[in-house]
């Protein structure tokens, strides 16, 4: 009966659903690391500095591209090429971030502007998500996922 005591217990932990964690120094951290590279790309700074927190083999879909981007280096040089419109400003609104042990995910809808290069502004907004892991301690984006809102550009 013991044996079967233990396979009885050992099948609920299986059939346990996978629950996040609520952990406020993750969530400050995870929305730190995504602010932070919105503010090196408004401030200009280069490519490379814009992907510090991005691991090397990252992955990202986006409304501009049909395919799936991958690797930090295709995406640092995506970046490098200069914008037919700047950001100006971004922001999270809804955050959420869902901890589970070393991977967090961020999902919030993306609220931006952006000045063309005849100085007229226009809204950017995306639902949007990111996949962080801690590797040696720290936050690395893995995944992101920038979708656009249907019926923004109205």
């Amino acid at each position: 009966m013991n044996i079967l005591a233990k396979l009885m217990a050992a099948t609920a932990l299986l059939a346990t659903p996978a629950l996040a964690a609520d952990d406020p120094r993750v969530t400050a951290e995870i929305t730190a690391l995504a602010r932070a590279q919105w503010a090196s790309d408004i401030a200009g700074e280069s490519a490379a500095q814009q992907m510090a927190s991005v691991a090397d083999d990252y992955t990202e879909f986006n409304g501009d591209y049909p395919t799936r981007i991958d690797g930090k280096a295709m995406a640092t040089r995506m970046a490098e090429v200069p914008p037919y419109q700047k950001s100006v400003f971004g922001d999270m609104q809804n955050a959420k971030v869902q901890t589970y042990g070393d991977t967090a995910i961020l999902t919030y809808n993306y609220a931006g502007i952006t000045r063309g290069a005849d100085g007229k502004t226009n809204p950017s907004v995306a639902k949007s998500t990111r996949v962080y892991v801690r590797h040696g301690g720290q936050w690395k984006l893995v995944h992101a996922n920038f979708a656009p809102v249907s019926g923004a550009d109205d």
